[in-house]
């Protein structure tokens, strides 16, 4: 070998035990070249021994980087999913919910330390059927039905069971259960996968939320009974109190009508606020009765078809001594062609009452009060207009409470009981109509009602199931609306 091939060998000797890259694969390097060492030799003889021992060390020294980084890559890969399974790990302990997970066969393979703490039991306790021995008898077919769907047909299953937590405390000896929530939710290993699957079970304590929902439903059950004995209250008071006056009516009217004598100027005045002032209670009475009998569920509707042209002329009669007083003049304005509805009319008569005797008590002296009709698609729509004082949007959220009033105070200008707008509502649901009502302060208030053209689900039925394409006009129902008979003239 000649000075010069010998150095240069050397130096590139030097360089492979020196740098600290080469050195980590001097092994590899080593290897592949003892390998490669009968062909060396052979070259050797053969005169290009140098040259060819220098080729064979440098495929050994680029097999030996090429394994470096293939050895460095699947380091750093394991070093990567050793960090994210330490991140996991760390998750599953620290997190508040109870972490399970089942694998494909069902069994147990991971409880978190919080389940231990949900459960007041150790891991291992949970493992076989412990876990399903822990969940109530009534609940048992939930829970096992939710973890099967979820196992073998790969849906995520959400239920609310109750489960039992060991106590551990002194002088705390039967087990209590909690009310746990359970997300059960599969493994899928790709969409190839047909299950069954492992199944990892997210559990919560809901205890103090069930408590609270209980809580609740004891309190609005306690409303409901409450709002139940007033109206039964009101209902008994009502009764009680319309008999005596009908008496005092009956014999007021009968005073005034001098039946039993010709009475003096005075005595005719006082007999006339005897009966004026009996009116008045005895339709109080009517509408806490009205209002007792909607709110109990016992209101009545004796649907049947009539003509909505025969509400005007009773109404407007009821009601035409309010508008002369206050001077406002009722419109009608009648649609073409209203069909028949079916509906109570006597209930529908005191919609409209109640609405009109509120636009004209509301309205300014000199008003107008409109009440429009029409069709509308299947419904039949009934508006009342009027250009009073109007309400705001605070007011107008509490419209239809029972007892409400927009001027609550003791020297309100507009009387009343608050109930004329509860026994609408009341009527109109009972119809299974709707009613929207527009206002605004000094503008005045539209009321919109729309009833069902077919009336509500307790309609009459059809004639042998045969539909008249024209049916005769019922002229039973187009009477006119009679007032109240007075008990003597």
């Amino acid at each position: 070998m000649s000075s010069s091939a010998a150095e240069r060998l050397k130096s590139l000797e030097t360089l492979a035990t020196a740098s600290p890259g080469w050195r980590s694969v001097r092994g590899v390097a080593l290897a592949v070249g003892t390998a490669m060492l009968p062909a060396t030799i052979a070259a050797w003889a053969s005169g290009s021994a140098l040259m060819v021992s220098v080729s064979a060390l440098a495929a050994a020294v680029s097999a030996g980087a090429y394994a470096y980084a293939t050895l460095a890559s699947v380091r750093s890969q394991q070093m990567q999913t050793e960090r994210q399974a330490e991140a996991f790990e760390h998750l599953v302990e620290h997190v508040r919910d109870a972490v399970l997970q089942f694998n494909p066969a069902g069994e147990l393979i991971l409880a978190s330390r919080s389940s231990g703490v949900l459960f007041g039991c150790q891991k291992y306790e949970l493992a076989g059927a412990g876990l399903a021995e822990r969940t109530h008898v009534l609940d048992r077919p939930l829970y096992m039905t939710a973890f099967a769907d979820a196992r073998h047909q790969g849906d995520e299953r959400l239920v609310e069971v109750r489960m039992r937590r060991d106590r551990d405390q002194p002088g705390q000896v039967a087990p209590e259960f909690v009310w746990v929530e359970i997300n059960f939710s599969p493994v899928r290993h790709g969409p190839a996968d047909m299950g069954p699957f492992g199944v990892i079970a997210l559990m919560r304590d809901i205890s103090a939320r069930k408590q609270s929902e209980t809580r609740i439903i004891e309190a609005q059950k306690a409303a409901e009974d409450a709002s139940l004995a007033k109206s039964q209250f009101l209902a008994v008071i009502g009764h009680e109190l319309r008999t005596p006056l009908n008496a005092i009516v009956g014999f007021s009217d009968m005073m005034s009508s001098s039946i039993g004598g010709t009475l003096t100027p005075t005595h005719a005045e006082y007999a006339g606020l005897i009966s004026q002032s009996g009116h008045h209670l005895l339709d109080v009475v009517n509408m806490l009765l009205d209002m007792s009998r909607i709110e109990a569920g016992k209101f009545e509707l004796h649907a049947a078809r009539f003509e909505p042209e025969s509400l005007v002329g009773p109404c407007i009669r009821i009601v035409s001594k309010a508008a002369q007083e206050k001077n406002v003049e009722i419109a009608v304005e009648l649609g073409k062609n209203l069909p028949e509805i079916i509906g109570d009319e006597r209930a529908c008569r005191q919609i409209m009452i109640n609405l009109l005797s509120n636009a004209i008590k509301f309205s300014e002296p000199g008003g107008r009060v409109t009440w429009g009709m029409k069709r509308q698609g299947q419904s039949l729509s009934l508006t009342i207009s009027d250009q009073g004082i109007g309400m705001n949007a605070e007011v107008l959220a509490r419209l239809g409470e029972p007892f409400f009033q927009a001027q609550s105070s003791a020297d309100r200008r507009y009387e009343g009981t608050g109930l004329g707008l509860s026994i609408v509502k009341g009527l109109v649901e009972l119809h299974d109509g709707t009613i929207r009502v527009n206002s605004e302060p000094g503008r005045g208030t539209n009321v919109t009602i729309v009833l069902p053209i077919n009336g509500p689900e307790t309609r009459i039925g059809d004639d042998d199931g045969i539909t008249k394409l024209h049916p005769e006009k019922n002229t039973a129902h187009s009477e006119q609306w009679s007032e109240p008979k007075r008990m003597a003239k």
